[in-house]
């Protein structure tokens, strides 16, 4: 068996992606087979330490903290399976999106549908119910047909609507507590290409009509921006072809110069001088033009994310979308707060998953930003605030201040993941802090 590789403590603190959480583990371990997997489990209860894996920390909560073992799944990337016929890919917890992307179209398949990064690792990604937006078409872990786990004592159980289906109805969004995530079988189909269609709209006329664009589109976003009455909507609808993606130069200007180079620049400028966002956000929502593509799925749905933020997002019924929006942008402009980042605005039909915050209802969801050392804790509060007061459920991976008797409250299967959680790991091996707040000790 291959030894795998650990570091204590005294020399290796580990960081987020946005740096806003940190931790130093007693032992970081990189298994490369579910067997190392599972071995360092059993030896991490055997020592008392408490266990959790981590992918890139694209999480903005402590959720994958610990300061007893930290598992790095950078070796468990295999792909175990491709089945064509029954349309399913098998591929190990470590495993990239942008490199199962790449995989999946070199093959001629395909995700049916995946949210605007594909930084994180597959396991990183479904444990905190990572979405991106679709009237018909659910977030990546609504697309798991199956899921292997490693058990608090080692053992490794696999489940699927078929086998152990109460775990798979749980373990699909199972924020790190019920195991450790060792492979995901995904449903694939073959590729097809997304038409892009983007363009400027006025905040009123898009919520006034919010209803019908999200009825007439596969995929309907869009951004409004603090401070103006400027919206940037996104629609996203299959597409028989020819390809015609952004000329080369075109795409660079647009989403590296304009989207990270000069937005990193302008957000830094709001940092130290705030009383300039205004002006800024105006002048910037108006320079938006229209643009439409066709390309390959995946790089239509993602595109880079290079500057550093800070998020809360929070899903709420999707009836309740233009409300809590009006909302929103109300407490906007009376406030004196100053917000660089646009309001991001997505949907998503009700799935299955007991902790998905798609969980039984069609939902809206609204993510909120800030660039990474601003203050922001007034702005996510007033957010919040607003959120919850429409039974909102915050993403599991963004930052919120929700506890569990607040979670089971707005969802109905709380307390079947509680049990399953006890029946799992009655020992509590997998918690950690934020575990204990979201789901009760």
């Amino acid at each position: 068996m291959t030894s795998t590789t650990s570091t204590t403590s005294e020399t290796t603190t580990w960081r987020n992606w946005a740096g806003n959480v940190t931790a130093r583990p007693r032992r970081i371990v990189s298994p490369a087979s579910v067997d190392e997997l599972a071995a360092a489990v059993r030896q991490a209860g055997e020592d008392g330490l408490t266990v959790k894996a981590v992918g890139t920390g694209h999480s903005f909560t402590s959720v994958a903290a610990t300061d007893g073992l930290l598992i790095r799944p950078e070796r468990l990337t295999a792909v175990r399976a491709v089945d064509r016929a029954a349309g399913t890919v098998t591929v190990e917890a470590g495993l990239p999106l942008h490199r199962l992307n790449r995989l999946l179209d070199s093959a001629g398949l395909s995700l049916t549908n995946m949210g605007d990064i594909q930084q994180q690792t597959v396991a990183g990604a479904t444990s905190t119910g990572t979405h991106g937006t679709g009237r018909d078409s659910a977030s990546i872990s609504a697309q798991i047909k199956g899921v292997e786990l490693v058990l608090a004592d080692g053992s490794v159980l696999t489940c699927s609507a078929d086998e152990n289906p109460e775990v798979f109805a749980a373990a699909r969004v199972g924020l790190g507590a019920l195991g450790v995530v060792s492979a995901i079988t995904f449903g694939v189909e073959p590729s097809f290409l997304l038409t892009a269609r983007e363009e400027p709209m006025p905040f009123d006329a898009v919520l006034n009509s919010f209803d019908q664009l999200v009825a007439e589109n596969e995929h309907f976003e869009f951004y409004w921006f603090p401070h103006t009455d400027n919206c940037n909507t996104k629609r996203n609808n299959r597409s028989l072809g020819p390809a015609a993606p952004l000329h080369p130069v075109r795409g660079w200007l647009d989403d590296e110069l304009l989207s990270n180079g000069v937005f990193q620049a302008v957000c830094a400028l709001g940092k130290a001088v705030p009383a300039t966002i205004p002006t800024i956000a105006r002048v910037s929502s108006r320079a938006l033009s229209a643009r439409t593509y066709t390309d390959t799925a995946y790089k239509v749905f993602t595109s880079p994310r290079r500057v550093r933020f800070i998020e809360m997002e929070y899903a709420i019924p999707r009836e309740a979308a233009t409300s809590a929006l009006r909302e929103l942008k109300a407490m906007v402009e009376r406030s004196a707060l100053r917000i660089s980042f646009p309001v991001e605005v997505r949907v998503a039909p009700a799935d299955d998953i007991a902790l998905s915050t798609a969980s039984g209802r069609d939902t809206a969801y609204v993510a909120v930003h800030m660039y990474r050392g601003s203050r922001h804790q007034e702005y996510f509060t007033a957010v919040e605030r607003i959120m919850t007061a429409h039974e909102g459920r915050p993403h599991w991976g963004k930052l919120h201040s929700r506890d569990a008797e607040y979670l089971a409250g707005v969802y109905p299967r709380f307390a079947e993941f509680q049990a399953l959680r006890d029946r799992l790991d009655p020992r509590r091996l997998f918690a950690n802090d934020y575990l204990r707040r979201v789901l009760g000790e």
